[in-house]
């Protein structure tokens, strides 16, 4: 259902029939890239997914111990994992190669695209670094009002 402006302050009409626009032409649907995407790099696990294989080829069991010891989660599941790489791999940002050795070695590696996500992914994770004390002073601001 497209958003009626005229429904909203006159001030606001302009910016928002911009970013309906904006939506329709780049992604409404849940499947979309645009949602999809930024979906993958806001969940749980994708983002230090992305940061890891930054660094170079990872197997899957390596990836995973990694993994958990960064996370403050600590472990990350094997099905959660593969599911990711799965995910990622899908939207053509991880390249999985199994060799044709029995039993296989199966490695993983971002892809030029992939190397492309991870680089903004960590642009961002620079940007809340750099701000991080404004957002801890904000929460508390927050919380204060909100307990007062």
């Amino acid at each position: 259902m497209p958003i009626d402006p005229a429904r909203f302050p006159a001030d606001l009409r302009p910016g928002l029939a911009a970013l309906a626009a904006d939506m329709a032409a780049h992604g409404h649907a849940r499947t979309d890239p645009t949602r999809a995407v930024m979906g993958l790099a806001g969940d749980r696990w994708s983002a230090l997914i992305l940061q890891v294989l930054m660094i170079g080829t990872w197997r899957h069991a390596d990836l995973r111990r990694a993994l958990s010891q960064l996370s403050a989660e600590q472990a990350i599941s094997q099905r959660v994992l593969t599911l990711k790489l799965r995910a990622l791999e899908r939207d053509g940002f991880v390249l999985r190669e199994a060799s044709a050795d029995v039993p296989p070695r199966v490695s993983y590696a971002l892809t030029p695209l992939g190397r492309d996500l991870a680089g903004a992914v960590r642009s961002l994770i620079d940007w809340v670094n750099a701000r991080a004390p404004a957002i801890e002073a904000a929460r508390t601001a927050f919380d204060r009002r909100e307990d007062g």
